[in-house]
């Protein structure tokens, strides 16, 4: 990498390390100092050029041309030597509607316009809701418990099962794919762990070809024979393996987002007594509420994107072939575009502009989905848990994720209802 933007160790830059115990927990105050100091810069620890102002990582989402999105999840140009010889007994590359660039994009999108769209989304809002129900009488006499192991967690994982077509018996092993993928992707696991990881790719990789050649045999209405390609008797406008990626990231995708959105929203609430209380009084603030927790606390901390040509961005000069972190947690936070962006507010007139759906064509196809599901969740847990509130004797754990902020374990307490 080039060294004409580098500085001195004792730079700002140089604290910037999102594995750090420290900044897992709370990295807004050095994303301040970054955005003010120095708002792109090489990071050599990650081998990435960071973006940390909302204006930049928006330009950065919406110029397709100068950044491409190929290699979007992966931290890393190429996995470790050890990881790539697993990685041959599946597909070459990647190939899914977030690491894509026009035209192939458009192509994708216009399969998930389909599978996703405004009625199909409604349409689901009473199975949603009798899943959410059915599992908080699992444990609503219980008076305390774990919300992401028990609920977060559980409800779009049900929910992403039942629109892809799977199982939900096979929910918990798919999960420990999605967990390796997501692993290996960031790339900042021990070789050791990133290998077993590998194998874990390649037995989810397996699972969705299985099953999307079942649908070309026998179709269902669900999502999957939706991907199920032309060459294979089906009606998507994809190769096999597009169909198979794409149905990864939408399991993926589809329970990781909306379990961090419901711990990290349900922590704030939590946090802010008086929020809490007008949210429960009038669940009509709860759509934008949720807003701003997707503003404060985005499940997805950033993606990675790839200069195609020699350029230049918030004042440093990025070469061809540099890799981007954009940083939707610190955009977010950007104080030039959101009024005292530390303050969590769910009456904030603009938290809509949030980047955690992404912006330009690459915003995110579930947003629909994620939004319902939050709304029906909140609205349930703040109706059938009284006095709802964190627990004292046992701390909440974040997830340690390059790419992923939220919570592992949530645990919570109630007054057991009458």
């Amino acid at each position: 990498m080039p060294s004409q933007n580098m500085h001195p160790e004792d730079d700002v830059a140089a604290a910037f390390n999102p594995m750090a115990p420290e900044q897992i927990e709370n990295p807004y105050p050095l994303y301040t100092r970054l955005r003010q100091e120095r708002p792109v810069f090489y990071s050599p620890m990650l081998d990435l050029w960071v973006v940390t102002r909302y204006a930049d990582i928006s330009e950065v989402e919406k110029d397709t041309e100068r950044f491409s999105s190929v290699g979007a999840l992966d931290a890393r140009a190429e996995p470790h030597p050890q990881v790539r010889d697993i990685l041959k007994q599946g597909y070459p590359q990647f190939l899914s509607l977030v690491q894509s660039d026009p035209p192939d994009h458009a192509r994708m999108r216009a399969v998930f316009g389909r599978a996703l769209s405004p009625q199909r989304i409604a349409a689901m809002e009473p199975s949603i809701r009798a899943t959410a129900n059915g599992l908080i009488d699992g444990f609503v006499r219980d008076g305390q418990g774990d919300l992401i192991q028990q609920f977060a967690f559980a409800l779009p994982g049900f929910v992403i099962c039942d629109l892809l077509g799977v199982p939900r018996s096979d929910m918990q092993q798919l999960k420990g794919w999605s967990d390796d993928k997501t692993l290996l992707m960031s790339a900042t696991a021990p070789i050791a762990q990133q290998v077993e990881s590998a194998h874990g790719f390649i037995a989810m990789e397996r699972y969705f070809k299985e099953l999307l050649q079942a649908r070309s045999r026998k179709p269902r209405e669900d999502l999957l024979t939706m991907l199920v390609p032309q060459s294979m008797g089906g009606t998507a406008p994809l190769s096999e393996q597009e169909a198979v990626c794409n149905a990864m990231d939408l399991f993926s995708a589809g329970h990781e987002t909306t379990t961090s959105l419901l711990g990290g929203g349900m922590w704030l609430l939590l946090e802010s007594p008086e929020q809490l209380k007008a949210v429960r009084e009038d669940p009509t603030l709860l759509p934008n509420a949720i807003e701003e927790m997707l503003r404060k606390e985005p499940p997805v901390r950033g993606f990675f994107r790839q200069v195609t040509r020699d350029t230049t961005l918030g004042g440093a000069s990025l070469p061809k072939g540099a890799r981007t972190f954009i940083l939707y947690e610190s955009g977010n936070h950007d104080e030039t575009r959101f009024s005292e962006p530390d303050r969590f507010d769910i009456r904030r007139a603009d938290a809509k502009n949030h980047l955690a759906f992404g912006k330009g064509i690459h915003f995110c196809v579930g947003a629909a989905l994620a939004r319902l599901e939050a709304r029906i969740a909140f609205e349930l847990l703040l109706q059938r848990l009284p006095n709802l509130r964190l627990r004292t004797d046992e701390p909440a754990v974040r997830r340690p994720y390059l790419m992923l902020r939220g919570f592992e374990h949530l645990p919570i307490a109630w007054d057991v209802p009458a």
